[in-house]
């Protein structure tokens, strides 16, 4: 399995554009459109929505993130494997995450530069064809140097910072874990714990920790975002009593 992973958004040609190359390249591996909405130019938000994705696919599943305002430049490209599933993008933070969180993690840098290679889509040109020879198993030993570490690094703690907001306008935070008597505020708005939406009147704010395991603000039946003016990077305070 193939897992896509970007900021190339659903209107525009990109997220098309790779999965042809996959096709091509592994045409008996199922393609999965995980997210192509990632803030933009953000891997920093983009490592820790990964890091909270990942253990809900098969091992041996290979990601192809994408998040990458340094294409074309001297940025190095990498291959990670980490919690028995592998992971090809750019090292500028957004595999950083979930490579910290793993005892397996193992590293490569990508050296190969293929004969056609656009300057603005290496997603297409470079990380497709590396994620198409790991997930058709004949792993590119030719194509990559192991390394011993990545070049950018993000904090693998918590993030306390609002690092999605989704169609509902329900606002993720990089918080992990947070015990129900936590107190919790963001954007001089104190969010009160409930399990679900229905369970809280409609209009009315919460928060709880969602399906991936991430602390999140919501409005029932309303949108948070919209509702407390919500944005990506905002702070997110966590008081945890005990």
């Amino acid at each position: 399995m193939i897992v896509l992973f970007t900021d190339f958004g659903a209107r525009d040609p990109y997220a098309g554009l790779v999965k042809a190359r996959l096709i091509e390249f592994a045409p008996t591996r199922q393609v999965v459109d995980l997210l192509h909405d990632v803030p933009d130019f953000n891997p920093h938000a983009g490592a820790h929505l990964l890091a909270a994705f990942a253990s809900g696919f098969p091992l041996g599943s290979v990601f192809l993130a994408v998040v990458d305002p340094g294409v074309g430049t001297p940025r190095d490209a990498v291959v990670v494997m980490a919690g028995g599933r592998w992971f090809v993008g750019p090292d500028n933070g957004l595999l950083s995450v979930i490579a910290a969180r793993h005892a397996d993690t193992r590293l490569w840098r990508i050296t190969w530069i293929p004969d056609a290679l656009s300057p603005t889509f290496h997603g297409r040109d470079l990380f497709a064809l590396i994620a198409a020879d790991i997930a058709r198993g004949e792993f590119p030993t030719d194509k990559l140097s192991p390394i011993g570490k990545l070049k950018v690094e993000f904090d693998a703690g918590d993030l306390a910072r609002v690092i999605y907001i989704d169609h509902y306008g329900n606002a993720w935070s990089g918080v992990r874990k947070v015990p129900h008597d936590a107190l919790v505020n963001a954007k001089g708005q104190s969010f009160t714990h409930s399990e679900s939406f229905g369970l809280v009147g409609k209009g009315a704010g919460l928060w709880f920790n969602n399906s991936v395991g991430l602390l999140e603000l919501a409005v029932n039946r309303g949108s948070a975002a919209a509702t407390f003016g919500l944005e990506v990077g905002d702070a997110v305070q966590v008081q945890r009593l005990n």
